[in-house]
């Protein structure tokens, strides 16, 4: 942990530049940070596939895709590994959910494993050479991520030559031998498993080879050599803390990932000349995320705000800002709450059992005054192992004020809040994550009972419940007035590390405040841009067709705001592409019947297979929202004269080249994809696969031909039956697009018998 570094933008985001160099630039600044601090091993970069936009750590991975998430760590690994520091791809294998991460399998056939889920963390070993791989928290297929043989033994270490090291991700470890024996080197944090007591005499008894032993150190013993940190130290006292370099590097970043999702009559690039007032409202505009949450925070040197970054675009005599929402202080409300017993004294009647179901006896009953507990990794209370607890709490609420009462909640482990009989949250018995903070309305005087039952697991526990009197509405005013005075209005919400980060599911709409505004807003001001953070996609069915203008800027790191604002601006031209697919409603994607437990068995069935993201879209007609890989600019690109053999080469390559044109009037990236498709496969196979990319910058007029290389794996599927790569003879179709659903040219070839 270091108290400051560069804050760069999520990797969600980098995945959206669709740019290989960036990515190794990306990475090449971590690791000259990490130099700097003299930092050996980097926890990440994260593969995980995007299965849904719930997933609370969606912003730390690289998108739907496998060959998009492949390309992207492979360039990232390089850079970091390049500088001397150690990459730790993770989380092996199949963590797409936060909720119950412990306890959930992932239950999934071998080709899908193969072809989607897997193919980024073979790219990464094979050709980047990651120095360590971490295992994930959940199962696959019944059996624990830290002591599965097949995926660590087998595969990793076997089929893909693996001579780094294997570490546990933080408390994922469930067992000695069983782990030991499956490969796993190192238990992190520390060796509550992998200890004297538990090992040496699991060797003497034969349960577990010596020679496994000697192969893990080896392989620690390895990572050192090969690094060089047994020849220098490995900070690097040249580099300053505060990077000048790095920060160049993560501002880069974020100009590049912005996605411009709609631009309706060309609202966008805002016009100095023409917008003599603009209002700058929302939470985010002072305060705009860096980051969600969770291990992946870093404490940035400084920010700059989406609304000082238009300071500077236009000038602050032209900037009218309003929060819009009233600042919610969530430690001041758990703090402050009041509660009585039900025998009416105050506090909360709290009970601890030593059972995960309130069954039997309380191992502990006491009165509480408030409910804001955080264990941490210590310990409960006395008597109550922090693994395999039970916790209740119960009393009552008397308002003193009659009104709406916002209900604010932080947990760590599954819990319930019922309060008058209703439940409010739920993340018991395989409910989704609910929003952090939800409205009731109260009657001074009147008594109402609430309950909280939680649920204790193994690492990090806690939970805070509390209330106050407050009107969410209460700031509409004002900023309706000003917005109903500018010429354009700029609406900055979304997500933050508050309800999407590590740990937890988030909701699929904003928050209900935040809606309301923007839909206010739209009415004050028909020019109004939606400028969105978070990690995935956003619900936007109420509000959409209201906003004429909409950018999704991820997480942009610390240099964010002013990226954004260059964009706004038309100082820089928007060249992001989405590295998912945005559904309409949460039906439309592939993965809404398995994604959480609902029948709480504590097992989800990846029942869309192979047909995940756009190709699910593809084989169902289910048209996207915003296909993947799509974008807009404020130019426009012709492509031209696609050139395609007719058949493959001897060696299976195909070589493919287009010419792309800048049709505009200013300077733009496009993303070139090359999508593929086997006309004539044995097995079910997508409509159409990503195979590669190119991001290409042109000025007005310049034209360019893109090349792309094909190899034999582009061209291959995992037949189940013969368990091997195949490519089968057959008509191929490349198809060349600006997204999935953009399809500009078209050309086949032929793959003849070897």
């Amino acid at each position: 942990w270091t108290k400051n570094a560069t804050a760069y933008p999520s990797t969600i985001g980098l995945a959206a530049t669709f740019d290989r160099d960036l990515a190794y630039r990306m990475g090449a600044a971590i690791g000259r940070d990490c130099r700097a601090r003299g930092i050996h091993v980097l926890l990440g970069p994260g593969v995980n596939l995007y299965r849904s936009p719930l997933c609370g750590r969606n912003f730390e991975y690289l998108g739907e895709d496998p060959v998009l998430a492949a390309e992207s760590v492979v360039a990232y690994i390089r850079g970091l590994q390049d500088q001397g520091v150690a990459a730790t791809v993770k989380h092996y294998a199949v963590n797409f959910q936060e909720y119950d991460r412990h306890n959930v399998s992932s239950d999934v056939d071998e080709r899908t494993l193969r072809e989607v889920y897997l193919y980024a963390f073979e790219k990464a070993i094979k050709e980047a050479g990651s120095g360590a791989v971490m295992t994930a928290y959940n199962l696959i297929n019944g059996v624990h991520a830290s002591e599965h043989d097949w995926l660590i033994r087998d595969v990793l270490k076997g089929e893909w030559g693996f001579d780094g090291l294997v570490m546990s991700d933080w408390i994922s470890t469930y067992s000695a031998v069983n782990a030991a024996n499956a490969g796993l080197d190192l238990e992190m944090p520390t060796g509550k498993w992998f200890n004297r007591d538990q090992l040496v005499p699991a060797v003497k008894n034969g349960l577990v080879d010596e020679a496994v032993i000697d192969d893990k150190i080896r392989r620690l013993l390895r990572l050192m050599i090969c690094f060089g940190w047994i020849d220098h130290p490995q900070q690097d006292d040249s580099i300053p803390l505060d990077d000048p370099q790095t920060q160049a590097v993560s501002l880069e970043v974020a100009r590049r990932s912005c996605v411009l999702l709609k631009n309706e009559g060309g609202l966008l690039p805002l016009d100095a000349k023409k917008v003599r007032t603009l209002a700058v409202i929302g939470p985010h505009a002072d305060k705009t995320p860096t980051c969600g949450g969770g291990s992946a925070w870093s404490e940035p040197w400084r920010t700059v705000s989406i609304l000082e970054g238009l300071r500077r675009q236009f000038g602050a005599e032209r900037i009218a800002h309003d929060t819009g929402i009233p600042a919610i202080d969530t430690e001041a409300i758990f703090a402050s709450s009041r509660f009585l017993t039900p025998e009416g004294k105050p506090g909360l009647a709290a009970e601890y059992f030593d059972n995960p179901h309130w069954q039997g006896t309380p191992a502990v009953v006491r009165t509480e005054e408030r409910l804001e507990q955080r264990w941490g990794s210590g310990e409960i209370v006395p008597g109550v192992d922090a693994s395999t607890f039970s916790a209740r709490w119960r009393g009552v609420i008397r308002p003193e004020e009659s009104g709406p009462h916002l209900f604010c909640q932080w947990t760590a482990a599954p819990f319930r809040v019922t309060v008058d009989g209703n439940v409010i949250f739920d993340l018991i018995d395989g409910a989704n994550q609910k929003e952090p903070r939800v409205t009731l309305e109260l009657a001074a005087g009147q008594d109402v009972p609430i309950e909280i039952l939680y649920q204790g697991r193994a690492g990090f526990n806690g939970v805070c419940v509390g209330y106050k009197r407050h009107d969410s509405r209460s700031g509409f005013q004002e900023a309706i007035q000003i917005a109903s005075r500018a010429d354009a209005v700029v609406f900055c919400g979304g997500f933050s590390g508050f309800n999407e980060g590590e740990g937890f599911d988030r909701s699929f709409a904003l928050p209900q405040e935040q809606e309301e505004l923007l839909l206010a807003l739209s009415d004050a001001n028909p020019n109004t841009v939606a400028v969105l953070t978070a990690g995935g996609h956003i619900d936007m069915r109420r509000w959409l067709d209201r906003v004429p203008a909409v950018l999704h800027a991820w997480y942009p790191g610390d240099s964010g705001g002013q990226a954004i604002a260059e964009i706004l601006s038309g100082a820089v031209n928007p060249s992001g592409r989405l590295p998912i697919s945005c559904e309409h409603k949460p039906e439309d994607r592939s993965s809404f019947e398995s994604y959480h437990d609902s029948d709480d068995d504590k097992r989800v069935l990846l029942a869309d297979g192979v047909f995940c993201g756009y190709r699910h879209h593809d084989r169902t007609g289910v048209a996207p929202l915003f296909p993947f890989g799509y974008g807009l600019s404020y130019t426009t690109f012709a492509y031209e004269n696609l050139r395609c053999p007719a058949s493959a080469e001897a060696d299976g390559t195909i070589r493919v080249s287009v010419d792309i044109v800048n049709t505009g009037a200013r300077a733009g990236t496009e993303v070139v994809q090359l999508y593929l498709r086997d006309e004539q496969a044995s097995v079910p196979r997508p409509f159409k696969e990503l195979k590669d990319y190119a991001a290409v910058t042109l000025e007005p007029g310049e034209r360019r031909t893109v090349e792309f290389v094909l190899g034999t794996r582009a061209l291959q599927f995992f037949c189940p039956r013969r368990r091997a790569w195949v490519a089968e003879p057959g008509r191929f179709e490349v198809q060349i697009g600006a997204s999935a659903t953009d399809i500009r040219l078209q050309a086949g070839f032929s793959l003849d018998e070897s």
